[in-house]
């Protein structure tokens, strides 16, 4: 696994997701919005944060979240990189695409860029 890799999970995320990455890759890097106090917090905030600590960003917003991404991308901000992940994906599926993305990815390679899982 390639340990540079650093996740954030939206606030909205689904458990069941991160419960089965964390089973098989238990030393993944990566944090849920409401365990580093970004609980309720608006969306261009937790994009800030993601970028000031390097995380992609994991959520199930296709709609909001990825235009602020791409706000953030087209006004030369900071954009770490965001997966969107379509809800009507099998969970194992989804667990399945974020373990590969982890294990394949290069630090930065997703940097300003947001794809949509499934891949």
């Amino acid at each position: 696994m390639n340990a540079s890799i650093r996740f954030l999970a939206d606030e909205d995320f689904d458990n069941d997701i991160l419960r089965g990455v964390l089973r098989r890759k238990p030393n993944l890097d990566i944090v849920r919005a409401q365990d580093v106090e970004l609980g309720g917090m608006e969306d261009p905030t937790i994009l800030e944060w993601a970028a000031q600590e390097r995380r992609i960003v994991l959520t199930h917003d296709v709609s909001t979240m990825t235009a602020i991404a791409y706000a953030r991308i087209r006004d030369g901000l900071a954009m770490p990189g965001m997966f969107a992940v379509s809800q009507s994906i099998p969970i194992a599926q989804a667990i399945a695409d974020i373990l590969l993305l982890a294990e394949c990815s290069a630090e930065g390679e997703w940097e300003n860029q947001v794809r949509y899982l499934p891949l």
